[in-house]
């Protein structure tokens, strides 16, 4: 028998190369993530996405590089994913994140709609998927604050930047060093520096001097004891060694260094409270000087990063008390800073613009405010985080990675502006009522400001911050009104909306409010009544050169005499409880018409219901005179 040989076609074996080796790279991408080496397995899922494209592979790549933080490339992956099929669950709550962080809100809504459909137990998606629907509010008051880049050499990242005396110190990293190189981002491992700012913009950089800088990563820190003390966080090594935990991470921990008399830092101490099984770090001190606020994953927690804080009994630290909900989520909180009674930190939840926003939240009693999302320029759409504010709240620093990498910014904050606009229309509100004289008021120190409506009846001030103010329209013919405005607690640059609605100033004729009601053969005043008799004050102070008629009247049911005795009574209870209240009784007059002015059928032997007798039982008001 004579053997045949087929031979394998060369294109058959150069796809059968191919595909080993694609193979071989997602092979070794994936070890690398396991590492947590983010870069190495970027470049091998790279290589792999070179010779195929799969929908497995594009989303290995995408999470190595959203892992760095370069969110074009990995939204381009999970995009070129989706269009091989719908993303869903982590998978499209990252995309939904990324497109977020690319400021395509819409799209990022319908893709966390659909991570919120797989999990609708995540309070953390359903905030989002808020923050997507509402997301102009965060561009609202953004000429409050001006953001400017500083100026650092010799560095590839700065972030988390703190004031030394005439200096900064802050967290950094120089570019890829082959002997100091961090696998997650393949840049150097951060240290902390110092820049000098003395009579200029930051410029050259120094390490800080003494024994804070090690083999892995420094900072963020933060100074104490009148910059004597540093609080701050480091890789967790022994020798030159991390250590790490069972799920491959190195955590980070806390440590306190003493300023030494040469000006170097050392009697490096570590924070009783570290562990190999968790991470503590990113430090602020509170201002009484012996409260310490930090981020950590220890359990115990709400989510992923939390804070907590605890305080120097003197002995020692008290154990760590976690913030809880009004501060942590289910997310990651993180980068705290204590100025005055205000906290600032950074969260992924919360109202959020994408990435980790900056939030401010202030102390209340025990507790905390609700934290506020302190918007643009502030925060934008990718990481905003590490703000310090000084003791005026009008300078300080932020850190972003904004420009594709963590620097540090000056922030000016600017005071906010407060405006006033509003509308005069008779009361019907379809009318407006031009050339109404407008008279500010400033209730603090009583200043008065004063305006014209326009043709259309609209008006406008400018206001203090801080200050309440009463608002009055005039106009001849007209009821004076007036009513109330306050830029009391708003932080927030606002325009306040009052609009006034005057009514016809006619002698003789029923006053249009609400009238005033009784019970059967009852001359008391209701509370119902109260009510209404308490709004009539302010029409009287408005209008201090109008008398009133307070014209009271019964049903049916009684004889004519005694009706009119106690429809008197009515009147006259009415005109006390509006003495009682402040009104001069020169002003009002007291008179009863028994049931001789019914206002329906309801009269002498006609049956009739309880709420049609109810409407006779009343007291109606009347100008009777204008001028005293």
């Amino acid at each position: 028998m004579r053997a045949c040989n087929h031979p394998i076609p060369l294109a058959l074996l150069a796809a059968m190369a191919l595909a080993s080796c694609a193979d071989h790279h997602v092979r070794k991408g994936s070890q690398a993530m396991g590492l947590l080496a983010y870069s190495k397995a970027e470049h091998h899922f790279d290589k792999a996405l070179k010779h195929r494209q799969d929908r497995d592979l594009l989303i290995l790549a995408a999470k190595a590089e959203a892992k760095q933080n370069k969110v074009e490339e990995a939204a381009a992956h999970y995009g070129a994913a989706e269009q091989l099929a719908p993303l869903n669950g982590a998978d499209a709550y990252q995309y939904g994140r990324l497109l977020m962080n690319l400021g395509s809100y819409h799209e990022a809504e319908s893709l966390l709609v659909r991570a919120w459909q797989d999990q609708p137990e995540r309070r953390d998606i359903t905030e989002l998927i808020g923050s997507t629907q509402g997301y102009k509010s965060f561009y609202s008051d953004s000429s409050r604050y001006a953001v400017d880049s500083l100026v650092l050499e010799g560095v590839a990242t700065a972030f988390s930047a703190v004031p030394d005396g005439q200096a900064i110190l802050f967290t950094g990293q120089r570019g890829a060093l082959a002997n100091k190189q961090d696998p997650w981002s393949g840049y150097s491992f951060t240290d902390l520096y110092r820049a000098e700012i003395t009579n200029a913009p930051p410029g050259a950089t120094q390490l800080l001097k003494g024994q804070v800088n090690g083999p892995y990563h420094e900072g963020p820190a933060v100074l104490a004891n009148g910059g004597k003390t540093l609080y701050f966080t480091r890789s967790n090594y022994y020798g030159r060694k991390l250590i790490k935990d069972e799920k491959n991470i190195s955590n980070l921990k806390l440590f306190r260094a003493t300023l030494q008399q040469d000006g170097t830092w050392g009697e490096i101490s570590e924070f009783s409270y570290n562990s190999d099984a968790f991470s503590v770090g990113q430090p602020a001190l509170g201002n009484d000087g012996k409260t310490l606020y930090f981020t950590s994953d220890r359990p115990g927690g709400l989510g992923g990063k939390d804070l907590w804080y605890c305080r120097d009994l003197g002995t020692g630290w008290e154990a760590p008390v976690n913030m809880g909900p009004t501060i942590n989520t289910s997310g990651d909180e993180m980068f705290p800073t204590v100025v005055g009674d205000a906290l600032y930190f950074s969260s992924t939840n919360h109202n959020n613009m994408g990435g980790l926003d900056i939030l401010e939240t202030h102390k209340e009693g025990e507790h905390w405010s609700e934290p506020r999302n302190m918007g643009y320029p502030v925060n934008t759409t990718r990481d905003d985080f590490g703000l310090w504010l000084d003791s005026t709240g009008t300078r300080g620093y932020l850190s972003s990675n904004r420009s594709g990498t963590d620097w540090t910014y000056a922030l000016r904050v600017n005071p906010p502006v407060f405006a006033l606009e509003g509308t005069v229309t008779l009361a019907d509100g379809d009318r407006p009522v031009p050339a109404a004289r407008i008279t500010l008021e400033n209730l603090t120190d009583h200043l008065l400001e004063q305006g014209t409506a326009d043709d259309s009846g609209r008006f406008s001030f400018t206001l203090k911050p801080n200050t309440t103010y009463a608002i009055t329209a005039t106009k001849e013919g007209l009821l004076t009104r007036s009513t109330t405005a306050s830029t009391v607690g708003l932080a927030m640059s606002t325009t306040l909306r009052v609009d006034i609605g005057m009514k016809p100033l006619e002698l003789d004729k029923p006053f249009p409010v609400p009238n005033i009601y009784y019970d059967y053969d009852k001359w008391d005043i209701r509370p119902d009544a109260a009510a209404e008799l308490d709004k009539l004050v302010v029409v009287f102070t408005d209008n201090p050169e109008l008398t009133f008629e307070l014209g009271s009247h019964t049903d049916s049911r009684g004889g004519d005499l005694y009706n009119l005795v106690l429809s008197d009574a009515r009147a006259k209870s009415a005109v006390d409880y509006l003495v009682r209240k402040g009104v001069d009784p020169d002003r009002l007059l007291a008179k009863g018409y028994g049931e001789t002015e019914l206002v329906n059928r309801c009269g002498d032997g006609v049956k009739c219901t309880e709420d049609e007798h109810q409407a006779n039982r009343r007291t109606e008001f009347r100008v009777v005179r204008a001028g005293r």
